[in-house]
C-alpha cells in the first residue's frame, strides 16, 4: 500500500473516531468518494492498525443500525397515515 493511502486511512479513521459521524460526512470532509472512504475504513484500516479497526467497526455497525431503524420507522409511518 502506498504511503499517502496509509496516511489518509489513519486520518479518516481518527476523524471518524473523534466525531462519531457517518461515512458520507467523512468522505465530504476529506474530498474522497463515499466508496473510497468506506473501503479505507472497512478494508485497508485492518492492515494499517488493528486496534483502530476494532473501534471503527463498532462505529460503522452503530451507523448501520441507526439507518436500519430509521428505514423501518419511515415505512411504519407511511402505512399508519
Amino acid at each position: 500500500m502506498k504511503e499517502y493511502i496509509r496516511e489518509r486511512v489513519v486520518e479518516i479513521a481518527d476523524y471518524l473516531i473523534e466525531h462519531k459521524c457517518t461515512v458520507r460526512t467523512v468522505a465530504d470532509v476529506f474530498c474522497v468518494s463515499k466508496s473510497t472512504a468506506h473501503k479505507d475504513l472497512a478494508e485497508r484500516l485492518r492492515e494499517v492498525d488493528a486496534e483502530r479497526y476494532k473501534i471503527i467497526s463498532a462505529i460503522l455497525a452503530d451507523n448501520w443500525n441507526d439507518r436500519y431503524n430509521r428505514g423501518g420507522e419511515a415505512t411504519r409511518n407511511k402505512y399508519l397515515n
